[in-house]
């Protein structure tokens, strides 16, 4: 095997067969289900167990990234929903009427997680309204992380299936 043919091997363009695929969805989702609105989950852990400073700390991060959030949504909403909707409209297109895998693949990575990002938004437009605070804060962050986790769940069944079924119906044993 000579070092063209091992470079092209190790960046393959047929993602699910792939192992860098693989190893890129577990580290998506990973991150997403530790970082839920910026914030990362052993923070609200430890806020839980020991209050105090680190209940504000909690309650400072989670206000500054919710604004944040919310800003960007009034501002842009409308555009990023657009193109958004757009892309993975490509996507599909590409990847399930034309045949293209590696479309297939981002549309498997990114589909689920834009579902994140609604879910996300609506957590914090409910932290705002309600002004949450304390347990309300820690139960609301906690909603959204398990959101997140059946999410992932089912992005990772799914992506698992169609893969499979990539990979026997077109791959060296199709």
């Amino acid at each position: 095997m000579d070092w063209y043919t091992a470079v092209f091997e190790l960046i393959d363009m047929r993602s699910f067969s792939n192992l860098w695929f693989w190893i890129a969805l577990a580290v998506m989702w990973s991150t997403a289900s530790h970082w839920v609105l910026g914030v990362p989950w052993d923070m609200v852990l430890r806020a839980q167990r020991e209050g105090g400073q680190y209940e504000e700390d909690l309650q400072d991060i989670v206000r500054i990234n919710t604004n944040r959030l919310l800003h960007i949504s009034y501002v842009s909403g409308l555009w990023l929903l657009g193109f958004s909707c757009f892309f993975l409209t490509m996507l599909v297109l590409l990847g399930f009427i034309y045949g293209y895998e590696f479309a297939q693949a981002v549309f498997l990575l990114a589909f689920p997680m834009a579902l994140v990002g609604l879910f996300s938004l609506s957590t914090a437009r409910l932290i705002r309204e309600e002004n949450a605070t304390d347990e309300r804060l820690a139960r609301l962050l906690m909603r959204q992380r398990l959101i997140t986790q059946v999410i992932g769940m089912l992005s990772i069944f799914v992506t698992a299936l169609w893969g499979m079924y990539q990979n026997l119906s077109y791959g060296p044993l199709g």
